[in-house]
């Protein structure tokens, strides 16, 4: 990415649901510099993170969430953790509250995905959302 794409804007998460707010404050500060609603890169954001932390990370491992901005003005967010196992949609039923995340992800991003990081050190999970 060039000059363009501007600076990378980076969050190191705690193994702490609870900071998953912390997460939404950082992509509501990061998208009002850039003009752009919050609503759904909140949402967006905070299944990334929550799923990393539910599933994919042990408790000392750091989950790192870094957000940026395309030259065609989309958002784009990633999510890095330590686990190799990749994540999957779950069919939800209607009655459960969890196993929604990544069906919610696919509902509202252009395009997302999982690229493993090298050495086997784990995976980064990425989100597009349009502008």
């Amino acid at each position: 990415m060039g000059e363009a794409a501007g600076r990378e804007n980076e969050m190191v998460v705690k193994q702490d649901l609870a900071v998953v707010a912390e997460v939404r404050r950082f992509v509501r500060l990061v998208t009002g510099e850039w003009g752009v609603d919050d609503f759904v890169p909140c949402l967006v954001a905070s299944e990334l993170v929550t799923n990393a932390l539910r599933y994919a990370s042990a408790s000392d491992d750091d989950v790192t969430f870094r957000i940026g901005r395309a030259e065609d003005g989309a958002v784009w967010m990633e999510v890095q953790d330590a686990s190799c196992e990749l994540p999957c949609v779950q069919r939800a039923d209607t009655v459960s509250e969890a196993g929604r995340g990544l069906f919610i992800v696919d509902r509202f991003t252009r395009c997302w995905g999982v690229r493993p990081v090298a050495g086997g050190a784990g995976k980064v999970v990425f989100a597009v959302l349009d502008p």
